[in-house]
């Protein structure tokens, strides 16, 4: 019975440490694009709240879907 648990345990920590890794990348990715852009697009506030913020990513995905491109398409126009 103990050779069962201790084999399932060391399942269960293999599968943690993997989904612990993917979201970390995942999270680095998003929030390099999205500071990146705030920083581009002046944004200060944004971009210290997705340099602080741990949000597996959502925070950088809503900021690169409502904000990031405004003052990209605005600096078009006026050329």
């Amino acid at each position: 019975m103990e050779f069962i648990v201790e084999d399932w345990l060391s399942q269960f920590w293999f599968v943690f440490v993997i989904v612990v890794a993917v979201l970390a990348v995942w999270e680095s990715v998003w929030k390099i694009i999205a500071m990146w852009r705030a920083a581009r697009n002046n944004h200060l506030a944004w971009f210290i709240c997705i340099a602080i913020i741990n949000t597996a990513g959502i925070l950088p995905i809503i900021y690169l879907l409502t904000e990031g491109k405004k003052n990209n398409i605005d600096s078009n126009n006026q050329k």
